[in-house]
């Protein structure tokens, strides 16, 4: 297909979107796993400018001092970092003296952690695994604590987070603890919205492109839905992104806490008062078993 049909085609297909996307449609997650995009997102994890993908070195510095008082991590522990990017908290942990396995669905990622245990000497100390956290067989009664942050078990249908809670639960030893970070649900954004922008290079293509952007709420299943069409204008080809957020109420989540086998949970709103930029957006739950 030469680039002016190419270019007619997209066009087409963005005129004749559905009016509203349906939650999950195309696995309703951004492309983790594909090498290109696993690198681009790789350079927004890493760059200090803003805390999109993650936060900035000082605020996580608060956080990981909050995480070891408040899991009661002590040196010799170990600690499962769930979806753990380029290990910018793993690494730290283990420089504190744990041993912490990290596992996520980017390649990138998992490369960079590779590597920064390397430059931080603590590759004996880290374990880094490549692999979608819903099909991994997490160890049974292995592991201290467990770390489940920046919201990522909204990525995941509620079927699904409630078996990574059942497994998480399962793979600590008794008396041990999860942290789970969540959007507040009370402030999650409710509106129906839409906006664009074009860039030269980002998260979405490293040659000139044209993005559109649109938010659903789905007021019956508590979810946000993200449709991203992204045209490269070199090209004219139409990359297409769902992504859903479930947004759960604390009474909601604490219950599934407690039916995945945690006795107790915790609740901390706003993350305890740390002073983080976005922390009024958030709450924290620590359980244990």
């Amino acid at each position: 297909m030469d680039t002016d049909t190419q270019f007619r085609d997209s066009l087409r297909r963005i005129y004749n979107r559905p009016p509203r996307p349906r939650p999950w449609e195309q696995g309703g997650n951004l492309p983790w796993d594909d090498p290109l995009f696993s690198g681009r997102m790789l350079r927004e994890h890493l760059d200090q400018s803003h805390g999109a993908a993650s936060r900035v070195n000082e605020e996580r510095a608060l956080q990981i001092d909050w995480l070891w008082r408040r899991l009661g991590l002590q040196a010799g522990k170990a600690l499962l970092d769930i979806t753990c990017g380029p290990g910018l908290y793993a690494t730290e942990f283990a420089r504190l003296g744990l041993q912490v396995t990290g596992i996520d669905f980017g390649p990138a990622s998992i490369e960079y952690a590779v590597e920064l245990a390397a430059s931080k000497g603590v590759t004996d100390q880290c374990q880094f695994i490549l692999s979608d956290v819903r099909e991994m067989a997490f160890p049974e009664a292995a592991f201290d604590a467990a770390t489940f942050i920046y919201g990522q078990l909204a990525v995941f249908t509620v079927e699904e987070a409630k078996e990574l809670l059942t497994k998480t639960a399962q793979s600590l030893k008794p008396g041990g603890a999860l942290c789970v970070e969540l959007l507040n649900q009370e402030r999650v954004d409710k509106k129906d919205s839409s906006w664009w922008f074009t860039d030269d290079q980002g998260l979405w293509g490293d040659k000139p492109f044209l993005h559109l952007g649109e938010r659903f709420w789905d007021s019956e299943r508590a979810i946000s839905i993200e449709r991203f069409q992204v045209l490269h204008l070199e090209s004219g080809q139409l990359d297409l992104v769902t992504l859903c957020d479930q947004t759960y109420s604390a009474v909601e989540m604490i219950d599934m806490m407690k039916t995945a086998g945690f006795a107790e949970v915790d609740v901390y709103r706003a993350w305890d008062g740390l002073p983080l930029y976005d922390a009024e957006e958030w709450i924290v739950y620590v359980c244990r078993r």
